[in-house]
């Protein structure tokens, strides 16, 4: 994005990268205005301080569900002779730290591009399922781990993307991220399917994200919380990174999710605000 449309967008919202970081008073009146711009509050808790990056570093051994290569770079052009570099990329939707669109799972879901950008800026619960994923690669995220969290921070705010924290993350530079046996089954954390209906019967979030290859567990048969989570018109975000990092309750989280066309997902540049 341009030096001015980032400051026409900044604007836009009455929130410049001065008033962001500056004291507790403007702060205040920056949030009241976003407040009454919108039906639900901009930012989880308060105005943050700091940005988490969310997102690896995408590239051609990055790993993926299937195993095969997905993503792709050619030079096109090189400054050595023709004067700037350019890069043709070649990729598969989801590769890399990407985003689940409704449509991914369904006939007639939304695209990529027609989710609201309100939808891709949210507050975000971060569930910790670390000590049972070290034990069990196959752990999932239960009704139990929801209610758990729900005892200690209170309930989801609404919009929330409800995030599995499994400690995958350590694991992404070799084979132990797909931690496939040798019967090319993989073995990795994900959520449980009557977890996430549980969310879809709360009505309270918006999205989940995992930091591993699959919202579903690795031994999944047959993606049942795919099946039910995006065809009810919520997002996934797979492959991310860095939760860690973050408390389990007040960060926000941002999704640059691309807006492309009929788009099951993408690639997508995740951080968190806190």
């Amino acid at each position: 994005m341009c030096h001015h449309c980032v400051i026409d967008s900044v604007k836009a919202r009455m929130l410049s990268r001065r008033d962001f970081f500056r004291g507790s008073a403007a702060a205040a009146g920056a949030a009241a205005l976003v407040a009454t711009a919108a039906p639900r509050p901009l930012f989880a808790q308060g105005m943050p301080m700091k940005a988490e990056d969310l997102t690896h570093e995408l590239h051609e051994q990055f790993p993926t569900f299937d195993g095969q290569q997905q993503f792709f770079m050619e030079p096109k052009y090189k400054i050595d002779g023709d004067g700037y570099n350019l890069n043709y990329w070649r990729l598969e939707e989801h590769c890399g730290t990407h985003i689940d669109a409704p449509l991914h799972f369904s006939a007639d879901g939304r695209s990529v591009a027609e989710l609201e950008v309100g939808e891709l800026v949210c507050p975000l619960a971060v569930i910790d399922i670390r000590a049972k994923a070290a034990e069990d690669p196959d752990a999932q995220v239960t009704p139990e781990d929801i209610d758990a969290w729900v005892a200690e921070h209170g309930e989801l705010p609404e919009g929330a993307c409800v995030a599995m924290l499994s400690g995958w993350t350590e694991k992404v530079g070799g084979d132990e991220f797909r931690n496939a046996d040798d019967k090319g089954t993989m073995h990795f954390p994900g959520f449980h399917v009557e977890a996430t209906n549980k969310l879809l019967e709360e009505g309270r979030a918006g999205a989940i994200a995992v930091d591993t290859l699959s919202l579903d567990f690795g031994p999944s048969p047959d993606f049942a919380v795919h099946y039910s989570w995006l065809p009810a018109g919520k997002y996934g975000i797979e492959c991310v990174a860095n939760l860690d990092r973050l408390p389990a309750s007040g960060a926000t989280l941002v999704v640059g999710a691309p807006k492309v066309r009929n788009g099951t997902g993408g690639p997508a540049r995740v951080f968190a605000l806190v």
